[in-house]
């Protein structure tokens, strides 16, 4: 299982235009095959900081997501938004 966290700082006038972005493509990438969580988290304390979580069956099936249409039309849209460059984390959980 990967666990991959993007942090996305967005213009503050330019935040709700991500929301709707966000309301339009997320059960195309819960559905998309591999992916088994989608989760949109905002900062505390800085409302126009988000990070997407999202649990992907392996590195391939994000890859093949990351190469789709759909993924190309999403962030396309979304980094026309940002205030600053995304941070982007691939992780796996640890069992000790």
């Amino acid at each position: 299982m990967l666990i991959r966290i993007v942090r996305m700082t967005f213009q503050p006038e330019k935040t709700e235009d991500f929301l709707e972005i966000f309301r339009n493509s997320k059960d195309k990438i819960r559905a998309f095959e591999g992916c088994n969580h989608v989760e949109l988290l905002q900062d505390l304390n800085h409302p126009n900081i988000y990070s997407t979580y999202s649990l992907w069956d392996s590195e391939e099936h994000l890859n093949n997501y990351r190469d789709s249409e759909l993924f190309g039309q999403v962030w396309k849209a979304t980094k026309a938004l940002f205030a600053e460059k995304p941070q982007a984390w691939s992780n796996k959980s640890v069992n000790i």
